[in-house]
């Protein structure tokens, strides 16, 4: 699961003044679910979600302006519960004096929004998401090779931080070394961001801690990049069989995602930063539709059938 969300961090980062209910700004999100209480307004409470972020925009409002004091302040003591997170009202629209007092009395924040509904809604909906989203650290490092967001793997000592620093001399956008925090968001989207404490950080064996961003500028970071292929160094075994078409598609699995994974044996004389900047590209061609492998394959076996055709 995410981080902790509080009522306070809506203040923090969105447009949102603190209108009423200033007892709850601690108050704890639990779900990205976002509840407009229409039915609500009309005095059926049986299914209200009362743990759900409450959002009231120009149609409730209306609604609720049309009812009589009495049946206001009865609306608005049902809405504000002990751990209704809070309520937002959009459009700016002014605040029912009995919503600030229900809210007041029971501690629920009231935050008043300057936008429209629709707007409101998707971008707390995606911000919510984005903290609720299921989260895990690697250990590699996260490249952005030609937009391509590349995970490199493989075990202590093999190489990862230095083949990561040639790719950044050579152009490409170091977003995480060492380790990767990533955020599973939708169902088959990986993002990967670094640490706090080691952003824009390199450790090379030798030399140390170097600062990336101060040695090669801005352009030669990212804080954070949608992950697509994995890539595992290991060191070269020769009782191993490696394959030399690319028709192997291999797969690692992070949380829910499968990604695409190449794994390349390591040993002097090869050029890694070379190599995995070539297996970005060729990843981007073959997400194109164009497939190397295959087209090697099928050559070879017109070749067979043309050979079969001459000898018959």
């Amino acid at each position: 699961m995410g981080a902790i969300v509080r009522t306070k961090d809506l203040l923090d980062n969105f447009n949102l003044t603190l209108v009423a209910g200033k007892d709850g700004i601690h108050r704890e999100i639990i779900t990205s679910d976002i509840s407009r209480p229409g039915i609500e307004m009309t005095g059926y409470f049986k299914y209200y979600p009362k743990e759900r972020l409450q959002l009231i925009g120009k149609t409730e409002m209306t609604y609720f302006l049309e009812l009589s004091p009495e049946q206001r302040k009865d609306r608005a003591e049902k809405l504000c519960t002990d751990i209704t997170p809070c309520i937002v009202i959009s459009r700016g629209m002014k605040v029912p004096e009995e919503l600030i007092k229900a809210a007041d009395h029971a501690g629920v924040p009231i935050l008043l929004s300057p936008r429209k509904t629709t707007r409101v809604t998707s971008r707390l909906t995606n911000y919510l998401e984005a903290k609720f989203a299921p989260f895990t650290a690697v250990h590699g490092v996260l490249v952005d090779i030609y937009g391509v967001g590349v995970l490199i793997t493989g075990q202590s000592g093999v190489g990862k931080s230095e083949t990561a620093l040639e790719l950044v001399k050579r152009g490409h956008r170091l977003v995480a070394d060492d380790s990767v925090e990533i955020r599973q968001e939708d169902y088959d989207t990986l993002v990967g961001t670094s640490p706090p404490l080691i952003e824009h950080m390199l450790e090379i064996r030798g030399l140390g801690i170097i600062n990336v961003m101060t040695l090669f500028g801005a352009g030669a970071v990212r804080n954070y990049k949608k992950i697509a292929l994995a890539v595992n160094l290991e060191i070269w075994d020769e009782k191993k069989q490696y394959d030399r078409l690319g028709l192997d598609e291999d797969k690692m699995r992070i949380m829910d995602v499968d990604l695409p994974k190449v794994t390349i044996p390591v040993r002097p004389g090869r050029n890694l930063a070379v190599i995995i900047e070539v297996a970005a590209m060729n990843f981007r061609l073959k997400n194109m539709g164009v497939n190397a492998a295959e087209e090697f394959s099928d050559r070879l076996t017109q070749m067979i059938e043309l050979e079969k055709d001459i000898s018959e």
